[in-house]
């Protein structure tokens, strides 16, 4: 259930700001942020962030952050130190981006249960969201808050395009 990966958010994570709980379920019910239609680029993105990332918090490899379990965020530093390789992360990153169908009622109902949570006001809560749905629900950054206090180093993907060698 959404409502136990807010839980665990949000504990692992007591800092998050609104957006970051809004990028969570953005990419819980819309997959990957959006299509990768230049494959170097990614590439690149993900070499430089690798080089660049330093230390973090610890956090799980595979951490499910949709309803089902089916979306997951595939973190960067303790897949790194297992000895995984980076191609089959990109691979999983790239069929995700390009293949995994977004949904945006679905996002509707992950946000009424973050608003059932009331870890944030309703007001707050329902005026970003109204903000988000006439943006035709965008993808977001992180904000400055968690960027500082987590150091974000991850990955989205479908499991079912994750290489069973490092599940």
């Amino acid at each position: 259930m959404i409502e136990t990966v807010l839980r665990s958010h949000i504990s692992r994570y007591p800092a998050l700001q609104i957006q970051d709980l809004y990028k969570l379920l953005h990419q819980a019910a819309m997959g990957s942020e959006h299509a990768v239609s230049d494959p170097e680029s990614a590439r690149n993105w993900l070499t430089r962030e690798l080089a660049e990332m330093g230390e973090g918090i610890s956090e799980p490899l595979i951490d499910p952050i949709s309803a089902d379990g089916g979306i997951v965020r595939i973190h960067l530093r303790p897949y790194i130190s297992a000895g995984h390789a980076p191609d089959l992360l990109l691979e999983a990153f790239t069929r995700t981006a390009n293949e995994y169908p977004g949904n945006a009622h679905l996002l509707k109902q992950f946000w009424q249960a973050a608003v059932n949570l009331e870890y944030f006001s309703t007001k707050k809560m329902g005026d970003f969201f109204r903000s988000m749905k006439t943006q035709n629900y965008p993808a977001v950054h992180h904000s400055p808050e968690y960027e500082k206090l987590y150091c974000p180093a991850y990955r989205v993907a479908a499991l079912t395009f994750c290489s069973e060698t490092w599940q």
